[in-house]
């Protein structure tokens, strides 16, 4: 494993290697890197602090070295607890290294703790972020409550069918979470992740089905619906036809001349064309627009 501290940041090489006594661990040789992790010996607090003194005060990267490698240890021991969760050990152990890596650049000698004790809650919060994105396609915990059932809610569990009232409250009060958080994670954890596509090669013939048969295709407008719509505008073509005709030549005219054309005539162009007040003119054009939304309304 090869590590590099640049700046604020810490930097692993996604090749699962170590450097020991001039020896490279091939990528992929997982065995071979456990032997070589077990053979680095547990540093003593006072060897400890001198080496993590050195890194604080020179800024040593063969000693920020030397406190990763002697506790890597830990890191693998922390990773084993979670294999429950279907995910590969040697990439458990990758994403605590990451946290490891990170509470040695942040450790201080002087408080008087072990870097252990210090760095285990930064390797378990990258383990429990890379958990979290890995487990399922869709992330089954967002919030504070979530992530803390998702965690603990299989242990509190003393058996295998679903949790009943008293245990979902039981839970619920030793958690600090809600009762609906509970009955929502247990849900989420009973669940499968399903295709939204059928598998490549299956078909509807082979009694297979996915989410993608069942959506609506909103590009295709129900024919009930377009039926309806066609028989309705039809309709009113018909009503609008009737009213209009039924009007007199004059009203006619006007609506035709102030609606229909494509170049519409102004209020004071029919006033002159029959000798009337553009006023008069607004109040037939009026009368006869009244005339035929009450015979298309009805």
């Amino acid at each position: 494993m090869q590590i590099e501290f640049i700046g604020d940041q810490v930097k692993m090489s996604n090749a699962l290697a170590i450097r020991a006594n001039n020896q490279v661990v091939p990528v992929g040789d997982f065995d071979h890197f456990l032997k070589v992790v077990s053979d680095y010996p547990v540093l003593t607090a006072e060897e400890e602090k001198i080496i993590a003194q050195r890194l604080t005060d020179e800024n040593d990267l063969e000693s920020a070295r030397k406190l990763v490698l002697h506790n890597l240890r830990f890191v693998i021991k922390v990773a084993r607890g979670y294999l429950g969760y279907g995910l590969p050990l040697p990439d458990l152990i990758q994403e605590g290294n990451i946290g490891l890596m990170k509470a040695v650049k942040r450790f201080d000698p002087e408080v008087g703790v072990r870097l252990i004790s210090f760095a285990v809650h930064w390797i378990r919060a990258e383990i429990h972020e890379y958990v979290i994105r890995n487990w399922k396609i869709v992330k089954v915990a967002t919030t504070k409550a979530q992530r803390k059932l998702f965690f603990n809610l299989r242990s509190k569990k003393k058996r295998l069918g679903w949790l009943n009232h008293a245990e979902v409250n039981a839970v619920a009060k030793d958690l600090n979470v809600t009762s609906k958080d509970v009955l929502e994670m247990e849900k989420r954890l009973s669940g499968q992740d399903i295709g939204f596509d059928l598998p490549k090669g299956s078909s509807s013939d082979d009694h297979a089905y996915s989410p993608s048969q069942y959506l609506t295709d909103q590009s295709v407008a129900d024919p009930a619906d377009s039926l309806e719509l066609s028989d309705w505008d039809q309709h009113t073509r018909e009503l609008f036809q009737k009213a209009l005709m039924e009007l007199d030549d004059r009203s006619k005219d006007i609506l035709a001349s102030r609606w229909l054309c494509e170049k519409k005539a102004t209020l004071q162009e029919l006033a002159g064309r029959y000798g009337i007040s553009a006023e008069r003119i607004r109040q037939l054009e009026s009368n006869a627009i009244n005339k035929i939304k009450v015979a298309v309304v009805a």
